[in-house]
Parts: C-alpha cells; sequence; structure tokens
C-alpha cells in the first residue's frame, strides 16, 4: 500500500450541486479507489494566478492505493471523476473556473516529472490552499517529516487569503 495525498478544489457549480457537494462527490468517487482515506476541513480561498473568479473552497485528503495503481492510472481515475463531475478541460481557461480539480500532491516517495504529471506537485511550495489542509491531515499520519517540510513552506506563504468554512466533520456528514 502507497499514502496518497490530494488535494480537491471547486469554484463552480455543475447540475445544480454546489461546490461543497461536488467536493463530497469527488471525495465519494475517490473512496472507490483508495482506502483508509482522512479528509481535512474545507478552507474558502482566493484564486491565484487568475484572479478574476469566484473563491475556491479546498481541502486535501488523504488515503492509500494499492501496489496495482501506479501514479498514472491513478491520474486517469481522477480524470475520469472529474469528467463525471462536469470538468472539461479542453473548455476551460487553464487555472480559471472549473466545477472539480483533484491534484496528486504526493505519491508515497515516488519522484515524477514527465508533461503529464509531476510528483510531488511542483507549486505545492506555494500554495497555502494545499499546505493549510495538508498539514491538518498529516497531524493525523506519523510523516513528521514530510510535515516539517510543509510547515516550513508554509511559513514562507503565509496564510492570507485561506480561511476555513468547514470542518472535517462537518464536511462528512454533507449529503452527495
Amino acid at each position: 500500500m502507497t499514502q496518497v495525498i490530494l488535494g480537491v478544489g471547486s469554484n463552480r457549480s455543475w447540475q445544480g450541486n454546489d461546490s461543497l457537494v461536488l467536493l463530497k462527490k469527488a471525495c465519494d468517487s475517490l473512496g472507490s479507489i483508495l482506502s483508509d482515506i482522512t479528509v481535512s476541513s474545507v478552507y474558502r480561498t482566493k484564486p491565484m494566478y487568475v484572479e478574476k473568479q469566484q473563491d475556491f473552497y479546498n481541502m486535501a485528503l488523504c488515503g492509500y492505493v494499492t501496489d496495482s495503481i501506479s501514479p498514472f492510472i491513478l491520474l486517469d481515475k481522477i480524470h475520469e471523476i472529474e469528467a463525471s463531475l462536469g470538468r472539461d478541460r479542453s473548455k476551460e481557461i487553464r487555472n480559471g473556473p472549473r466545477s472539480i480539480d483533484i491534484d496528486i500532491e504526493v505519491f508515497g516517495h515516488v519522484s515524477i516529472n514527465t508533461e503529464t504529471l509531476q510528483i510531488p506537485h511542483p507549486r505545492i511550495s506555494e500554495r497555502a490552499f494545499v499546505l493549510i489542509p495538508v498539514l491538518e491531515i498529516l497531524n493525523e499520519s506519523a510523516d513528521f517529516i514530510k510535515r516539517e517540510k510543509y510547515a516550513e513552506y508554509l511559513k514562507h506563504t503565509g496564510s492570507d487569503g485561506v480561511e476555513k468554512v468547514l470542518s472535517s466533520l462537518d464536511f462528512v456528514k454533507i449529503k452527495a
């Protein structure tokens, strides 16, 4: 089993589902791939890169994949989940509004740098909207090395524009 950390975000409704419901649906779908999932609280964050759009709702989750799931297989499954929740990459602006976005932040101790997949996520160190929820769930794990590294990144990025809006306990109660 390999520990995986994913970042999940949304800032656009789809088929009458708001961002919180879409986050819940994504997490429920990821439950068919990952075991022993831990979810963070949900945070409202200001958009980065393309600033003229709605705030995002972001969270992180940690779980485990079997040895038969490679990072590339996981990425394919993530893209299927995103498409099932209204994401159409061919019609969106890069870093613009989207119904759901699922990023592989960490996949065990694997390091990959290809055109289609970079692990660890290359911009994790600059994204408080990822670091804060990841640090929250790493409090639940024994991986103190990663936790300390991410805490150091957060010291440099700061936490401005990241506001907790829903605890993890309340998130799991959302009806999807």
